[in-house]
Order: C-alpha cells, then sequence, then structure tokens
C-alpha cells in the first residue's frame, strides 16, 4: 500500500482507525483468514462516507465486515480496502421504533427492546451476527426474521450518496435481500416493535437462549449454520444422515453436537474449513441428490 494513499486516507481518518496488513482471524467467529491490505474502523457515519468515497475515487476494492459470524475468509486475505463497523453500534428507542447502528449485535438489539417492554425482535436473542449482517441476510430463528418487524435501512451507495429505504424496497426473501446486489453500504435499520408484556417477552428469549445454548457448538469457534435448509428437508438431518458428524479436515470438524455446523477444533485453516464445506456438499449430494447451498458467504484469495 503506497504512502500516498495512506496520506489521503488519513485526511479524512484519524490514524488510529487504520490498521495496515491486519489478520482478519482477529475479526472473524472462526478464527481464521488472511490478512487486509487496509482495515478500517470508522467512528462516524461521516467518517463511513469518507472511506467508502475514497475507496470509489481511488479504485480500490472495497469489502464490509460486520462481526465476521457469518463468513469465511480465504487464507489470502483480502485486498484493498476492509471496512469495519465495531465502533457504530448506538442503540435508540423511540416510541414503539427501535434504531439500531449496523456494527450493534443483533442480540443486544433484542435485550434493549425487552427492556422498553417491546415486542418483535425476540427471535433475535441467538442470532450471533450484527445488525448489518441480519439486515443483509435477512437474518431469522426458531419462525421469526428481519422482515417481520423491519421498517427502513439508511444505507451509503457505494459513490457515498446518503439513502433511506423502505422495507417493501429491500426484496427481503429467505437468506437473501437486495443490500448486496445494490451494493448498499447499511448504517442503521430501523424496527417496528409493538407494546408487550415483558414477562413473556423474557420467557420467549430464555426458552430460545436455553434451545440455543443447548443444540449449538458454542464452545468452538464457527461460522455458525454453514448451508441453507433445502425446501422439504433440514441440511444438519441431512449432514447427520450421511454420517458425516465428527469428520475432520485438518483442524475444521462437523461438529458432533450439531451437523448443520462446522468447527474450528484445532488451528484450523480456511483452506481446511472450505475443503469440509465441499466434502459435506459432495457426500450429501451422491447419498441424497441434494446441493446443500451454503448459507456461509466465503471471500478474500487463495494463498
Amino acid at each position: 500500500m503506497t504512502e500516498q494513499l495512506l496520506t489521503g486516507l488519513y485526511e479524512g481518518l484519524n490514524e488510529d482507525s487504520v490498521l495496515v496488513n491486519e489478520p482478519l482471524k482477529y475479526h472473524t467467529y472462526t478464527k481464521m483468514g488472511g490478512i487486509a491490505d487496509l482495515f478500517i474502523i470508522p467512528s462516524s457515519y461521516e467518517e463511513t462516507a469518507f472511506a467508502v468515497r475514497y475507496a470509489y475515487e481511488n479504485d480500490l476494492p472495497l469489502t464490509l465486515l460486520g462481526n465476521g459470524s457469518n463468513l469465511v475468509v480465504r487464507d489470502g486475505g483480502i485486498r484493498g480496502i476492509v471496512l469495519s463497523f465495531e465502533k457504530l453500534t448506538d442503540i435508540s428507542v423511540e416510541e414503539h421504533e427501535l434504531v439500531a447502528q449496523s456494527g450493534a449485535a443483533i442480540i443486544q438489539a433484542s435485550r434493549v427492546a425487552y427492556d422498553h417492554a417491546l415486542s418483535g425482535l425476540e427471535f433475535a436473542c441467538g442470532i450471533p451476527g450484527t445488525v448489518g449482517g441480519a439486515l443483509i441476510m435477512n437474518a431469522g430463528a426458531y419462525g421469526g426474521e428481519v422482515k417481520d418487524c423491519l421498517q427502513s435501512a439508511t444505507v451509503l451507495t457505494r459513490q457515498g450518496e446518503l439513502l433511506n429505504i423502505t422495507r417493501d424496497e429491500l426484496e427481503l426473501g429467505y437468506r437473501t435481500s437486495c443490500f448486496a446486489k445494490k451494493e448498499y453500504i447499511i448504517l442503521e435499520g430501523r424496527f417496528s416493535l409493538t407494546e408487550g408484556d415483558p414477562v413473556l417477552i423474557k420467557e420467549v428469549m430464555d426458552d430460545l437462549t436455553n434451545k440455543r445454548e443447548t443444540k449449538q457448538p458454542l464452545e468452538y469457534p464457527s461460522c455458525g449454520s454453514v448451508f441453507k435448509r433445502p425446501e422439504g428437508y433440514f441440511a444438519g438431518k441431512l449432514i447427520q444422515d450421511s454420517g458425516l458428524q465428527g469428520t475432520r479436515i485438518g483442524g475444521a470438524e462437523v461438529s458432533q453436537k450439531h451437523a448443520g455446523f462446522i468447527v474450528n477444533v484445532e488451528n484450523a485453516t480456511a483452506t481446511d474449513y472450505i475443503s469440509l464445506i465441499h466434502h459435506v456438499q459432495e457426500t450429501v449430494q451422491d447419498k441424497f441428490g441434494i446441493l446443500l447451498e451454503t448459507e456461509v458467504k466465503i471471500i478474500g484469495e487463495e494463498l
């Protein structure tokens, strides 16, 4: 990375907001991934817009990173700029609306809703991602999903233009939305919630948290659920019935607790992890004729 490019970045960003050759394994749930040429952590929307415009004007690749919970970064890392929202975590409540910045944990958003006796985000109490990631994926669990309560999103275009997009414009479907297609950069989400009984809200959240803790392998680093649910089937059941639980490649293993998870049990590389994903896909397709589609996003370069 040239000194000229860094000098230009420092015109709109604090030097401690820009990390050079940053190992991405420190920023992903899987604890894997190569280096980012430039890792930028803006502390305001203005700094975010500056970094986005800078990437666009200097023809630099721009990659967005939430908390890395539904992501595998290849061992060769990522060129250009990686933009992290780990400082943009504010959550506020305005009557029946909850506004959460992109970097806020969606779990924390559900807790703030509970603190204000607001119902609608209980399903998110066990989703280990950011608000931005939840919007991009239309994240869901236990019968609820983001599109059920999202009202609008504030975004930046790749040219740094600020837009407010309503739910109806976001093309929210099963684990999909228009954000990636239109290259929108999410700054915040606005959720429309309803008044609820705090006791009942807590009962639901406690039940869902217990289900997550007892059924998911939270003791190991992972990307969460690896595969989308095939129509009419459950990915974890197909993997289990294929005899794949406990299968390892390098330090990556198909979880023995929940077959839909691949866990980093012993300093796995991204290459180990991705190779195991492919092995699972091939085995399930050979046995059942069903191709499992990945829910996890795989980015970056090979070594």
